[in-house]
């Protein structure tokens, strides 16, 4: 007879610990609790026995709400259920939190209008996004005589959105860069697509022939 050798792999199941902030059940430690019954009514002051024994009545957890409150305060739950709710509730506001970034952009003294009006636009393309916004001017070797130029391209910038922006650090100068911050007003989405409605209603102005698409 063949024998047939199975060889099982040893290994730990893979479980998320969760750790509940609340206290339940014996856990409670205090001897009187305020209680909540399971319907929500106040019961008013008791022993945690009796706030325990209530629980178990009704075949549900004693769970500790407010620790500090003096009787500690506690509700008559089922507490897995309220935990769950309460883990789908933190996630969804988690969903709702913004991550404000600060973005870069970076410009020459002498930055040509193509590329300084494809560099705005990638700049109002952040402010939509809630993000900040850092533009930096870079001089390079002779371009340092001429800061003022540098402070000619974020003027410009600062004049051109500031139905967008809010100024959070005037321009400064540092080493071989100019740099200026800005944040997005509160409505941003609205004031962009305020000015989009204007630009749209606006005549537009002849192409030259020199154009290139």
């Amino acid at each position: 007879m063949e024998a047939i050798i199975i060889r099982i792999r040893k290994g730990k199941a893979k479980t998320k610990a969760v750790v509940p902030k609340e206290r339940i059940n014996n856990e409670i430690d205090a001897g009187e609790v305020r209680l909540i019954d399971e319907e929500g009514k106040q019961v008013g002051v008791v022993t945690v026995q009796k706030a325990l024994h209530m629980a178990e009545e009704a075949g549900l957890d004693l769970v500790e709400i407010s620790p500090n409150a003096e009787p500690p305060v506690c509700r008559i739950l089922d507490f897995s259920k309220y935990y769950y709710q309460k883990e789908r509730k933190t996630r969804e506001m988690k969903k709702k939190q913004h991550v404000v970034l600060i973005k870069e952009i970076k410009f020459g003294p002498n930055t040509d209008d193509h590329d300084y009006n494809f560099k705005k636009n990638n700049a109002i393309r952040f402010l939509k996004q809630h993000n900040k916004v850092k533009f930096t001017v870079r001089f390079k070797g002779r371009q340092m005589a001429h800061k003022e130029l540098g402070y000619d391209v974020l003027k410009r910038l600062e004049e051109e959105l500031k139905d967008f922006i809010e100024i959070d650090s005037s321009p400064s100068a540092e080493k071989n860069l100019l740099t200026m911050v800005v944040s997005p007003k509160k409505d941003i989405e609205r004031l962009i697509a305020k000015q989009t409605d204007l630009d749209i209603s606006s005549p537009a102005e002849p192409e030259s022939e020199d154009n290139e698409e």
